[in-house]
C-alpha cells in the first residue's frame, strides 16, 4: 500500500458471522499484512463471537486489531415484539471505554433484544456510545434504506441523528462499491449528505469471503445456511461477486479520483483505535471467608482438616504431610487459594445435598489437596499420581478442575452457583460446531442437490480421522486412492469436493458447552459479551479458550449419567433392605467383581461395554485396581497398533518376561510391566534418570505431545547430559529418550484413567453384588433413548440373567425397581401414564394402603389425573396382573368400572359437602371374557411400553430361522462382503413414500428380531412385487445390502414369506473366531492362524456355504466365504475348535 493512498477495512465479515460470512480471522490478517494495510476490523453481524481470536491473529501479524460488530438497530425499541424493522448499523470500538460499551450493547442486544435477531435501539446506543465509532453500514443500514424509499428528509434527520448519539467525530456515512444498482443511489445521495450534514464518508467494502473467486462456494454457504438449492432462483443470494476483501489498490482505483478522503478516513479512523485487552490475569470472583481469615489460611486449614478426615487420623503419615505442605505452597506461590477455595465449596456443598459427584477428571486427581478439601475421591499418593502433571510451578496458568456430577443434578449445581455469586455472574460457555469432512460434504452435497446415494458414495471414503482435525477431506484425498479416482473423472464430484474443501472447518452453528461455567468478580456482561441461548440459560460469546486467555475462571462441570445409575443404584439397595453403602469404603480387591470381568461380563460397566473393551478385558483378565486403571488407558488407538497392549498382556501373564528400559525406572514402571503407558511415566522417567524436577519433565511432556521439533532436540542433549552425570552411558540415555518420545505420543494421563478406573469398579462390584439393584438403575438410566436402542439393553439385561417384569400396580414406583431379586418396570415407562398420573397412584397406595382389587383401585385414585387411558395402558403392560390375570377380562370392563367409580367419587364430594352419609355403591360385576393368547398379550405390552416384556413373538422363530440368515439384525452394520445381507425379523411397519425428485412411489419398512430393530428401503420395481405381502406382526426374511447412514438401514434386493424362505434360500454353517492378538508380529501370527484355517475348511469339501463372525479388538465383522463350502460333520468342528484362536461353529 502507498503511503499517499492509504486504506483499512473497517466492514469485515468472519466466519463468525455463521454461515454468511467466510472469512478465518488468520486469513484476516495474513491478508491485511500481506496488502499492505497497517489494520484491519471485524465486524459481525449481531455478535462478537470471533473478536479475541481476530485481535490475537492480528497480534500476531503485527497488525492494529479493530474490534466491531455490525449491530442491528430497531427504531421502534429493543424490546419491541412487533413486526421485523431492524437496520444494519457498524460499531467500531475506539478504545477499552468503547470495547467495554461494545460488549455492554451486543450482550444486551443477545440477552433482551432477541426478536428474529438481536437488537439495539437508539436509547440504548446513546447510553453507551462513549468510545465508539459508527458507519451507517450497507444498503440495510437504516438511512440507506430511507434514501432507497426516496425520503431524503428522514434520511438526513436520522444522520443528524446518529451523529448527536456519537458525536460530531464519530459517524461516518459509509460509500460501498458492488454491482447492486440500488448503490450507486445510495452512494450519490450520501456523498450529499455528506456536504450539506458535514458528515465525512468512508469507503468500505462488506467483505464476506476473501477473494473474487471465493463468490461461487460462499454462494453455496448461502444456501446451507437457508436450506435451498443452488438451482432455486427465487432463493437469498448476494448480487454479483464484489463481496471479497479488496485491496487499497483496487479501493483507490474505485473512489480515489473522486472521493479521496473516504479512503484517507478509514486510515484516520484505524489509528484511533487502540483497545488492549487484558490477558494475562486472573480475575477471580470473591469468595465469603470467615472473620479474621485470609484465603491462604482458610485453605490450610481447610485442607488440614480434610486430610486428617480422610486419613481417620489426627495424625496423618509424615509423607502426606509433606505432600499437602508442598502442594499448598506452590498454589500459595501461584496465587490460586481463592480458586481451590471456590470449587470445594461448590463440591462439598453438592455432596451434602446428596448430588452424586465423580471421584476426579483429568489431572486434579493427582493432587493430595484436592483430595483433602473433598473435590476428588482418589488417593493420589496410594496411586502414585503427580501433582505436577495437575499444577506446574514452572509453568503460569490456571489450574483446570474438571468435575463429573450426575446428570440429574447439574441443574442444581448451577443453581447453587448462581445463588451464591448471582446470576449476572455466573455464565455458561459457548462452543461452535464446524463443518468437516463427511459433514461438509453432506452439506454441500444437499445445496448442490445431488441424489444422497451419489454423496454416500463419496462419504463414506473419508476415513475417521481424530478430533480436531483439519483438511479432513484434502487428506483424504491423498490417503485414499478410490477418492481420488472419483474426484479426477466425475466433474460433478470434483466441484462437490472442491466446495467441501472451501467450506471445511468454517464455524456451522453455536451451542451450549457441555460442561464449561464461568464466575465471574462482576457481571459477566461487563467483561465479555454474552448471549441467551434459553430462559435463564446465558453463555458466553467467546469460547473457552478465549476466555481462559481473558483470565475468567472457568470451571468444568459435566452431567454423567453413570453418577446417576450408581446413585439409584445405592438407593434401591437401601430400599431393598441390603442396608446403606458408601463407595468409599468398599473393598477394591474384591475376587468376584475381577471374576465377573474376567468372563467378559461387562454389560453396564462404565467405560468397558464396547464390544472392543469387553474383548480387551477378557483377554487381559484384571485382577486388581490398577488393571483397571490401566484398561482405560489402553483401549486407544495408539496403544492398540503400537503393540503395547500385547506387551502389557502377555508380560502380566507370564508368557513374556517384564523389562525395564534401566533399573532405576522399575518403581515407577512396575505397575504396568514395564511398558510406558501414562504421561506421569515420562515424566517420572526424565526425573529419575536425567535429574529433572518434575516440573521441568511436564514441559518435556507437552513439548512432545505438541511435536516442537527443536524444542525436542535441546531436550535431547539436556536428558542425554542428565542421564549420564546420574551414571547412564551416552548412547544407552539417548535410546531411552527416543523410545520415551515414541510412546510420550502414546501416553494416556494417569490421573484421569485412575478416576475412570475407579467409577468402572464401582460399577461392576455393584452389578456383581447387587446385581438386580443395579441393573434396575441402569434402565432407569435409559429411558428416553430411542425405542430400539433402549430395547436392546432391555433384552441385553433379560438375557444376562436377570428376570425384568411388568410394571406392578402395588409396588412399581415411577422408575425400574427391585421387587425382591426381580426388576420391575417403572410406571413411567407405559405410555400416556404422565408424571401427575405417576405421583397421584403412588400418594394413594401410600395414604390408603395396597389396592385390593381393580374397583378398589378406581375408587382410591383421582379419575381426573388417572384417566381411562391411563388405566387402559395400565392393563395393557400387565400392572394388574396382581389382581386380576385376565387382561382381555379387564379391559372389557373398563368403561363400566370407571363410569360407576366416576360417579360414586361425585356422590361421595357431595354428602361430604353436605354432612350426609351416602351408603357406597356396590362394586359391579365383572364380565367373563375369553384371555388374550400369549402373541395378543406380547403385542398389548409392546403397544403399551414400547418393549416385549415377558418375551419376544421372535424367540418362536429364532431357532428355525437362525441357519438361513447371514447375521442377525444387530450385526447388518459388520457385514463386510460384497455380496448381499441376509437377515429376518418380524415386520414391525411399513409405510409408502413418493420421491421428491422423480414422484415415484417407494416403501420403507422397519424389521425386528428380539435383540434390534433395522430400517428397510425398497425401491423401483420391488416395492409394488413386495407391498401386497408385507403384514405387520408376520415373519420375513429380507436380501440386500446393509449401509451406514445415521445407523444402519438395508435396501431390499429380495423379501421372503415364512412360507418360502426354506425352498428359497440356502442353510449356512456359522463360525466364530474371537481373534485377540496384536502387535508388532501380528501380521505373522494372522498368516499362521489364517493358513491353519483354510487348509482344515478344504480337507472338508462339501456342500455347505460359509458364514464368518469374527471378532477382534476393533469389533466384529462378518463375512460370506463364498468360494469355500464344506461338509458338515463333527471332525471338521473337532479340529476347528482346537486352533489357537478357536472357532466355534454352529448350523
Amino acid at each position: 500500500m502507498e503511503a499517499n493512498k492509504p486504506y483499512v477495512p473497517l466492514h469485515v465479515h468472519s466466519e463468525y458471522s455463521l454461515l454468511d460470512g467466510a472469512n478465518k480471522c488468520s486469513d484476516l490478517a495474513a491478508t491485511t499484512r500481506e496488502m499492505g494495510m497497517n489494520a484491519c476490523a471485524i465486524t459481525d453481524h449481531g455478535v462478537m463471537f470471533g473478536c479475541v481470536e481476530f485481535y490475537n491473529a492480528c497480534k500476531k501479524a503485527e497488525i492494529n486489531p479493530i474490534l466491531g460488530c455490525e449491530v442491528y438497530v430497531d427504531p421502534n425499541g429493543y424490546t419491541c415484539r412487533e413486526g421485523k424493522e431492524w437496520n444494519h448499523l457498524v460499531l467500531l470500538a475506539e478504545n477499552d471505554e468503547g470495547y467495554s460499551n461494545l460488549v455492554k450493547l451486543v450482550s444486551i442486544a443477545n440477552t433482551d433484544g432477541v426478536y428474529y435477531k438481536p437488537r439495539i435501539d437508539h436509547e440504548l446506543l446513546a447510553k453507551h456510545s462513549k468510545g465508539l465509532i459508527a458507519s451507517s453500514a450497507c444498503l440495510g443500514g437504516e438511512i440507506p434504506r430511507l434514501i432507497i424509499k426516496n425520503d431524503f428528509e428522514g434520511a438526513a434527520a436520522r444522520a443528524q441523528l446518529y451523529r448527536d448519539i456519537m458525536g460530531k467525530d464519530n459517524f461516518f456515512l459509509e460509500l460501498q462499491p458492488n454491482g447492486i444498482p440500488e448503490q450507486a443511489i445510495v452512494n450519490k445521495a450520501l456523498v450529499e449528505l455528506s456536504k450539506s450534514l458535514d458528515i465525512p464518508l468512508i469507503a468500505t467494502n462488506d467483505s464476506h469471503y476473501l477473494k473474487k473467486s471465493d463468490a461461487a462456494w460462499h454462494d453455496v454457504l448461502l444456501c446451507i445456511q437457508t436450506g435451498s438449492k443452488v438451482s432455486d432462483e427465487r432463493r437469498y443470494r448476494f448480487s454479483g461477486d464484489d463481496y471479497y476483501f479488496r485491496s487499497p489498490e483496487e479501493m483507490w482505483n474505485i473512489f480515489g479520483s473522486e472521493l479521496p478522503d473516504s479512503l484517507i478516513n478509514t486510515q484516520k479512523i484505524a489509528d484511533r483505535c487502540h483497545v488492549k485487552l487484558q490477558m494475562g490475569h486472573y480475575f477471580l470472583p470473591e469468595f465469603p471467608l470467615p472473620p479474621g481469615e485470609t484465603l491462604n489460611s482458610h485453605l490450610r486449614k481447610m485442607a488440614d482438616e480434610g486430610l486428617k478426615k480422610r486419613m481417620k487420623t489426627q495424625e496423618p503419615p509424615a509423607n502426606y504431610l509433606e505432600r499437602l505442605n508442598y502442594e499448598l505452597g506452590i498454589i500459595e506461590q501461584m496465587d490460586f487459594p481463592g480458586y481451590f477455595c471456590i470449587v470445594s465449596d461448590i463440591i462439598v456443598a453438592m455432596k451434602n445435598r446428596n448430588i452424586p459427584i465423580g471421584p476426579g477428571r483429568g489431572s486434579a486427581a493427582g493432587s493430595l489437596v484436592a483430595y483433602s478439601l473433598g473435590i476428588t475421591d482418589l488417593d493420589p499418593i496410594r496411586y502414585n499420581l503427580l501433582f505436577e502433571r495437575f499444577l506446574n510451578p514452572e509453568r503460569i496458568s490456571m489450574p483446570d478442575i474438571d468435575t463429573d456430577v450426575s446428570d440429574k443434578g447439574r441443574d442444581q449445581l448451577i443453581a447453587y452457583i448462581v445463588e451464591k455469586y448471582g446470576i449476572d455472574h455466573v455464565s455458561q460457555i459457548i462452543t461452535f460446531g464446524r463443518m468437516l469432512g463427511k459433514g461438509a460434504i453432506k452439506d454441500v452435497g444437499r445445496a448442490m442437490d445431488i441424489p444422497l446415494p451419489e454423496v454416500n458414495i463419496v462419504t463414506k471414503l473419508i476415513p475417521t480421522f481424530p478430533p480436531h482435525e483439519t483438511d479432513i477431506i484434502k487428506k483424504s484425498l491423498v490417503q485414499v486412492p478410490e477418492l481420488k479416482e472419483i474426484y479426477d473423472h466425475k466433474p460433478e464430484m470434483k466441484n462437490l469436493i472442491d466446495t467441501a474443501m472451501h467450506i471445511e472447518g468454517l464455524a456451522r452453528h453455536c451451542s451450549q458447552h457441555a460442561a464449561g461455567v464461568v464466575i465471574t468478580p462482576k457481571p459477566t456482561s461487563d467483561m465479555v459479551p454474552v448471549r441467551k441461548f434459553a430462559e435463564h440459560q446465558v453463555a458466553t460469546q467467546y469460547p473457552m479458550e478465549p476466555c481462559e486467555k481473558l483470565g475468567l475462571v472457568k470451571i468444568d462441570f459435566l452431567g454423567l449419567r453413570t453418577l446417576s445409575v450408581l446413585s439409584g443404584a445405592l438407593r434401591n439397595i437401601e430400599l431393598n433392605g441390603k442396608g446403606k453403602i458408601d463407595l468409599n469404603e468398599i473393598p477394591i480387591d474384591d475376587a468376584k467383581t475381577y471374576e465377573m470381568l474376567q468372563k467378559g461380563d461387562t454389560l453396564g460397566v462404565f467405560q468397558l461395554e464396547s464390544a472392543g473393551m469387553t474383548a480387551l478385558v477378557t483377554r487381559l483378565k484384571p485382577d486388581r485396581f490398577e488393571d483397571m486403571i490401566a484398561l482405560v488407558a489402553l483401549y486407544r488407538p495408539g496403544p492398540l497398533e503400537s503393540g503395547m497392549v500385547d506387551d502389557y498382556v502377555k508380560r502380566k501373564h507370564g508368557l513374556e518376561p517384564v523389562r525395564y528400559l534401566d533399573p532405576k525406572l522399575e518403581p515407577y514402571m512396575n505397575d504396568t510391566y514395564g511398558v510406558i503407558l501414562y504421561q506421569e511415566q515420562v515424566m517420572q522417567s526424565a526425573q529419575a534418570l536425567a535429574g529433572y524436577t518434575l516440573g521441568q519433565a511436564d514441559l518435556l511432556r507437552r513439548a512432545k505431545k505438541k511435536k516442537k521439533k527443536e524444542v525436542m532436540a535441546e531436550e535431547r542433549v539436556k536428558f542425554v547430559d542428565g542421564a549420564v552425570k546420574n551414571g547412564v552411558e551416552a548412547p544407552k540415555a539417548g535410546n531411552i529418550f527416543d523410545i520415551i518420545e515414541k510412546f510420550a505420543g502414546y501416553g494416556f494421563n494417569k490421573s484421569h484413567s485412575a478416576a475412570y478406573g475407579l467409577i468402572a469398579y464401582w460399577t461392576a462390584y455393584l452389578k456383581r453384588n447387587y446385581g438386580p439393584e443395579y441393573l434396575a438403575s441402569y434402565l432407569t438410566s435409559l429411558i428416553g433413548e430411542r425405542q430400539d436402542v433402549f430395547g436392546q439393553y432391555f433384552r441385553k439385561v433379560r438375557d444376562a440373567g436377570y428376570p425384568v417384569l411388568p410394571p406392578e400396580i402395588n409396588s412399581s414406583m415411577e422408575d425400574f425397581t427391585v421387587d425382591g431379586e426381580v426388576i420391575r418396570l417403572g410406571l413411567s415407562a407405559v405410555a400416556k401414564v404422565g408424571d401427575a398420573a405417576v405421583a397421584n397412584i403412588i400418594e394413594s397406595r401410600n395414604k390408603c394402603g395396597k389396592f385390593l382389587s381393580f374397583w378398589d383401585f378406581l375408587t382410591k385414585v383421582d379419575l381426573r389425573q388417572v384417566n381411562k387411558g391411563v388405566v387402559e395402558n395400565l392393563i395393557r403392560s400387565g400392572a394388574f396382573d396382581s389382581l386380576e390375570k385376565n387382561r382381555a377380562k379387564l379391559l372389557h370392563s373398563v368403561p363400566l368400572f370407571m363410569d360407576q367409580a366416576s360417579r360414586q367419587g361425585q356422590s361421595t364430594n357431595q354428602a361430604s359437602l353436605f354432612g350426609d352419609e351416602t351408603e357406597a355403591m356396590l362394586m359391579p360385576e365383572m364380565e367373563e371374557v375369553a384371555p388374550f393368547s400369549e402373541r395378543q398379550l406380547l403385542d398389548l405390552e409392546k403397544e403399551s411400553t414400547g418393549l416385549y416384556i415377558s418375551g419376544h413373538p421372535f424367540d418362536h422363530y429364532e431357532e428355525k430361522v437362525s441357519p438361513y440368515i447371514t447375521c442377525p439384525i444387530t450385526s447388518l452394520g459388520a457385514w463386510r462382503s460384497r455380496q448381499p445381507a441376509v437377515t429376518a425379523g418380524l415386520l414391525a411397519s411399513v409405510s409408502e413414500k413418493f420421491s421428491k425428485n422423480s414422484g415415484n412411489a417407494y416403501g420403507t419398512a422397519v424389521f425386528e428380531d428380539n435383540h434390534g430393530t433395522v430400517d428397510v428401503m425398497i425401491f423401483g420395481k420391488r416395492w409394488p412385487q413386495f407391498k401386497p405381502i408385507l403384514e405387520p406382526g408376520k415373519l420375513y426374511f429380507v436380501k440386500g445390502k446393509p449401509r451406514e447412514d445415521r445407523g444402519v438401514s438395508v435396501m431390499a434386493d429380495d423379501i421372503y414369506t415364512e412360507d418360502e424362505f426354506e425352498t428359497k434360500l440356502e442353510k449356512y454353517l456359522i463360525m466364530t473366531i474371537q481373534y485377540m492378538y496384536s502387535g508388532e508380529d501380528e501380521s505373522e501370527h494372522s498368516e499362521l492362524f489364517f493358513e491353519s484355517f483354510f487348509r482344515i475348511l478344504s480337507s472338508h469339501p462339501g456342500k455347505t456355504e460359509i458364514i464368518l463372525r469374527f471378532e477382534e479388538l476393533g469389533g466384529l465383522s462378518v463375512y460370506h466365504l463364498k468360494r469355500i463350502k464344506v461338509k458338515v460333520c463333527e471332525e471338521l468342528i473337532k479340529e476347528l475348535s482346537e486352533l489357537s484362536c478357536p472357532v466355534i461353529c454352529s448350523v
